[in-house]
């Protein structure tokens, strides 16, 4: 039975009328996921660079969102071809991948999810959650329509380098990382220090010249608006993990008296 693939986050965005709001996974639980997945935001970014997710873990996930109308990022730890060939034949349409620095770090992105002649991925369909074990028609020649890719742009180099990183073919979108940004400036940190805005501002300008969405990490609802208001067409405002770890400090100190130290051996 012939199948069709979901359109990519570019596609997402492209058809957008107003930007799109998302939010880390990073539990490894496709429960979790889930329960995200259903929670009306626009985008997930299941994120294996600091989560303890693995190929078992990520291909879960993507089985417990599908079929929710969400689009679903996946950032593998590092810009690694071989890696980036797993995740795409697990079946992720959609890469966020870390710490590109250079044109040349994008080029070796957008080379690992296509084929030969255009990249290097490795062919492997017929065994390919990617293609649905060859179920999706001429997926080897289509392929490279089916993915897409942001670049993150976490450094002072890469900020140096955004217009080359912009104007690479088949980078779909940037996105800005200021936590690692202002750590590069000597700011680790300080996300919010004026320097790493402007940073950041400088890098949204960029893209708006070069006609590709720009996205940010944003810490608090004002940061998120501070940057949609410069233009970000994408931007993640919340974490699983973090939603948890809030709500069940709050509980904490409704419940527990401020005297008690919490349970034996918490800390």
């Amino acid at each position: 039975m012939p199948l069709h693939l979901a359109p990519t986050f570019a596609d997402a965005l492209a058809a957008a009328d107003r930007p799109l709001a998302g939010m880390w996974v990073c539990s490894g639980s496709p429960l979790v996921a889930e329960i995200c997945a259903g929670a009306g935001l626009d985008w997930l970014l299941i994120d294996a660079e600091h989560s303890p997710n693995g190929l078992e873990s990520i291909l879960a996930q993507l089985q417990a969102v599908h079929g929710y109308p969400v689009q679903t990022l996946v950032r593998p730890p590092v810009n690694d071809t071989v890696l980036i060939k797993q995740y795409l034949d697990l079946g992720v349409q959609n890469l966020l991948i870390p710490m590109v620095h250079s044109a040349a770090d994008a080029r070796a992105a957008v080379a690992a999810t296509r084929y030969p002649p255009d990249g290097v991925r490795g062919v492997g369909s017929a065994l390919a959650r990617a293609a649905r074990w060859n179920r999706v028609p001429d997926y080897l020649a289509s392929a490279g329509s089916t993915v897409s890719v942001t670049v993150q742009i976490e450094s002072t180099a890469a900020v140096g380098a955004v217009e080359d990183i912009l104007a690479v073919d088949g980078v779909d979108a940037i996105f800005m990382g200021p936590s690692d940004l202002a750590a590069s400036m000597g700011l680790l940190g300080q996300q919010e220090h004026p320097d790493v805005r402007a940073a950041v501002g400088q890098c949204l300008a960029a893209a708006r010249r070069a006609g590709k969405p720009a996205g940010v990490n944003a810490f608090t609802p004002d940061t998120a608006r501070r940057y949609l208001d410069g233009g970000a067409r994408f931007v993640l405002v919340g974490a699983d993990v973090a939603l948890l770890a809030r709500g069940s400090e709050a509980l904490a100190a409704t419940f527990v008296p401020a005297t008690d130290g919490g349970a034996p051996g918490s800390y």
